[in-house]
């Protein structure tokens, strides 16, 4: 077992760094001011690095690399801001994934080129007023009417709407309940009868789009069809990709937290002396650096035996969950240090902490994740109905 990054990965994810804290920091501040998504000249310029096809198959004009390699880089901008690495993460670990793996030959070979230029971000759409955790409870119809598929429903809690230029919208195909009816379409985001609500206004994620988004008598050609009725499990399975993913974020949002106030403890002197002299501060440091160390270990297990493969979902679970849990630690713990400068928001630290949270909520909850580990412990699945 070796847990020596290559000298490849070594290179690439010092690129990354270098990229990321010399050009990314004055970006990540406009768009926490503004929150508007990072504009498109920018994803451009990711594009002109190779940062967004880390790891799409080098078939498809990606660089074939392992998901780690993918996670290293996002961990990098995620280190600066959740904002400035969301074009990373949605092309790296999002559904973008599934297009490739399901999507028909003509729909790959429009979106795949688009997204490595830059000139298109994909979403994923889920989650419905009913039907988050419980997702599938969803209500959003797909029936096949000769060459087209059509959509009726209500999407919530899209992270990218309104802004990216398509969508992987689940679906329930033809009334068949449950997961067997349940599957996936790609939508672009100018079709007619799809309409977004007003934008979300939440307590992080500034960069980050969220809305509804309306589907009335949505048509598609056919060969949108991603995933049938009763391909669930694929689904879920590609989802486990965007499941390290979301924990890489958490990841770096707090190896970002150590970083910045590691710093400070050295620099900001009471009693005459630097913080970091005083053993409590130095047992918080450890503490935290602990944790992060940990959560990267449990990420890098899951996409290591992943390779370019999927990864496994209790070893994803595991990665997530902790990670997501740690990153509020640590952040809250780093801003305590910082005291009055941690608390405002010129400094930074309330913003990572802000951004902490919501890893925990996307991509399957805290809790749910805890309920599939123990599921996987005990070989058997638990029904959460009646």
């Amino acid at each position: 077992m070796d847990f020596t990054l290559t000298d490849e990965q070594r290179a690439l994810q010092e690129t990354a760094r270098r990229f990321a804290e010399a050009e990314l920091p004055a970006l990540a501040a406009e768009v926490e001011r503004t929150a508007e998504p990072v504009p498109h000249d920018w994803t451009a310029r990711y594009a002109a690095m190779g940062f967004l096809g880390i790891n799409t198959a080098e078939a498809h004009g990606g660089l074939g690399l392992p998901l780690l390699d993918a996670l290293l880089v996002l961990e990098e901008f995620a280190k600066i801001s959740v904002g400035v690495a969301f074009p990373v993460f949605e092309c790296c670990t999002g559904p973008v994934r599934i297009v490739e793996a399901y999507g028909s030959e003509a729909l790959k070979a429009r979106v795949m080129p688009a997204m490595l230029r830059g000139e298109m971000l994909v979403a994923i759409t889920m989650s419905e007023p009913d039907a988050g955790t419980a997702l599938t409870d969803l209500r959003t119809t797909a029936r096949i009417e000769g060459d087209e598929i059509v959509i009726d429903g209500t999407k919530r809690w899209c992270s990218g709407a309104g802004h990216s230029e398509g969508y992987v919208v689940f679906c329930r195909f033809d009334g068949v309940p449950g997961a067997k009816g349940v599957g996936a379409v790609f939508v672009d985001r100018d079709t007619a009868g799809l309409s977004f609500g007003k934008a979300e206004r939440l307590m992080g994620f500034r960069g980050v789009p969220s809305a509804d988004m309306t589907f009335e008598a949505v048509r598609v050609p056919r060969d949108h069809l991603l995933v049938p009725a009763g391909g669930f499990p694929k689904l879920m399975g590609l989802f486990n990709i965007e499941r390290l993913g979301n924990a890489t974020m958490a990841l770096g949002v707090a190896a970002g937290a150590l970083e910045q106030v590691t710093a400070y403890v050295q620099e900001r002197r009471q009693f005459g002396k630097s913080i970091v002299d005083f053993q409590a501060v130095q047992i918080r440091l450890a503490e935290m650096a602990m944790k992060v160390e940990a959560a990267r270990l449990l990420i890098h297990r899951a996409a290591a035996n992943a390779g370019t493969g999927l990864p496994d979902p209790r070893e994803a679970s595991l990665a997530k969950c902790f990670a997501n849990e740690m990153t509020r630690e640590v952040t809250g713990a780093a801003m305590q240090l910082m005291g009055g400068y941690g608390y405002a928001c010129e400094y930074g630290m309330e913003q990572r902490f802000r951004d902490s949270f919501g890893w925990g909520i996307a991509g399957g909850a805290i809790d749910i994740q805890k309920v599939n580990i123990a599921a996987s412990l005990v070989g058997r699945r638990f029904s959460q109905r009646g």
